[in-house]
């Protein structure tokens, strides 16, 4: 259990230094258009829908793009990062904060 609450409080701090693309079509947009706003690592929560996950799972395979699914719900997904709605992903997009998030995802 606080092996999740580390990777949210990770998550959390990513959104608050504002390195994070929020939800699969956001992240699918940044993955195509590149540039300073690129995820590094993404994280995908563990309820997402089949298509969502082929979705997302092809974008990153595509563009080289570390993913990794969570033992983390949309809903707590989102409520880490401060939304109000469940957040089938999020992308970081700072390498250091991605390894953060990876060493606590992996640990």
């Amino acid at each position: 259990m606080s092996e999740k609450r580390d990777v949210l409080g990770a998550l959390g701090l990513c959104a608050k230094a504002g390195k994070l693309s929020f939800g699969i079509p956001m992240i699918c947009e940044a993955l195509k258009n590149g540039g300073k706003n690129r995820p590094v690592l993404v994280v995908e929560a563990s309820d997402t829908s089949d298509n969502s996950h082929k979705r997302i799972q092809d974008r990153c395979r595509f563009y080289g793009t570390e993913i990794l699914r969570a033992e983390i719900t949309g809903g707590e997904l989102g409520a880490a990062v401060g939304k109000t709605t469940m957040l089938g992903a999020v992308g970081v997009t700072d390498a250091g904060l991605a390894a953060l998030v990876r060493s606590k995802l992996l640990s």
